[in-house]
């Protein structure tokens, strides 16, 4: 077991048994010091995620930071981005989980085709409410299933007010706990060679189409899109990472090939040609992506990020929503 996958695993006991001081002390008064004993487990959960996630430095250091691998998109048609990484890394406010570079991509197909946030009401909706919810989720290059699981449901959104403190609260806090496959939900990883993992998150229960230690060709149907485990509503969380258990992993910065990296707020297209070029044109293979050679390239938190293919997205306006996969409170912004 590496340090970093036992520092997650001692941080989840220590919050076991925080709530179980807690539960101890409120029904039975079986306390054996004083009231604020009880959250010495807590403090010191946040002290051990700390020092795991700054292990060797952030992967999002520019002295640090891997080149970007270049992919296929995971996805056709018209998408957005939230939480990207073009504009701030960690890009969930956390480096936990491999999520350093990080990003959640929502189905765009028309104007209004996805249901606005309601502050208060409708307090949550169905997922097949949701234009991403079923839609296919694509290999982003020749690589080998190393972890596949989808057994859990697609829940109900957390679109409103209340569902979103909910979901921040309380459910994020069990969910933290319980592992990252609830923090994951449905979720697939593939082994793309050279130390680099590709994980798919919030996947539809029971639509994957491929096992562990199948081998997969670029732009090949894997799953759908889902709304399981820790999300507000069905949509994809794609990220790069150098191992196959994001426990233990550390993010990789990627960038899409056709597409580059969007930022929060803009649209994108993956029209199937892009796909069909990596299996074609190319070997399928990810690719090491040369900022030094890229067309007017932006600074991205220190780092030289990929160019931004303008000409393929149209800003949208922001929803101040965030869908994304749960990280310590700790590093929170």
């Amino acid at each position: 077991m590496s340090a970093r996958k036992l520092g997650m695993v001692t941080y989840r006991v220590l919050w076991l048994v925080f709530f179980g001081l807690i539960a101890a002390d409120l029904c039975f008064g079986l306390s054996a010091v004083p009231w604020w004993g009880n959250f010495t487990p807590a403090v010191l959960a946040y002290a051990v995620i700390i020092l795991v996630n700054r292990w060797g430095g952030a992967p999002d250091r520019p002295r640090a930071a891997r080149e970007p691998v270049e992919v296929a998109p995971p996805v056709t048609g018209r998408w957005s981005a939230l939480n990207s990484p073009a504009d701030r890394t960690p890009s969930h406010g956390v480096h936990s989980y491999g999520q350093t570079f990080a990003i959640d991509i929502l189905a765009e197909p028309g104007h209004g085709a996805r249901p606005a946030f309601g502050w208060l009401w409708p307090l949550a909706r169905r997922p097949q409410d949701y234009p991403a919810y079923g839609a296919p989720v694509l290999a982003v290059a020749d690589a080998t299933v190393v972890r596949a699981k989808a057994r859990q449901r697609d829940h109900l959104s957390r679109t409103s007010l209340p569902g979103l403190l909910y979901l921040m609260l309380p459910e994020g806090m069990v969910r933290e706990v319980a592992g990252v496959h609830r923090i994951l939900g449905n979720h697939l990883v593939l082994d793309l060679g050279d130390h680099t993992y590709a994980a798919y998150a919030h996947l539809q229960r029971g639509s994957l189409t491929v096992r562990e230690g199948d081998r997969v060709r670029a732009g090949q149907v894997l799953a759908r899109c889902g709304n399981s485990g820790n999300s507000s509503e069905p949509h994809l969380h794609f990220q790069l990472m150098d191992g196959p258990d994001p426990d233990a992993a550390r993010g990789v910065p990627f960038t899409w090939r056709g597409i580059g990296v969007p930022q929060n707020g803009e649209t994108f297209e993956a029209p199937p040609t892009v796909t069909a070029r990596t299996q074609g044109a190319s070997d399928g293979s990810p690719r090491r992506h040369d900022a030094r050679h890229a067309r007017s390239p932006h600074a991205v938190n220190g780092q030289v990020a990929p160019p931004h293919d303008r000409s393929r997205r149209t800003p949208i306006a922001r929803t101040g929503r965030r869908s994304s996969s749960h990280g310590d409170p700790s590093e929170a912004p």
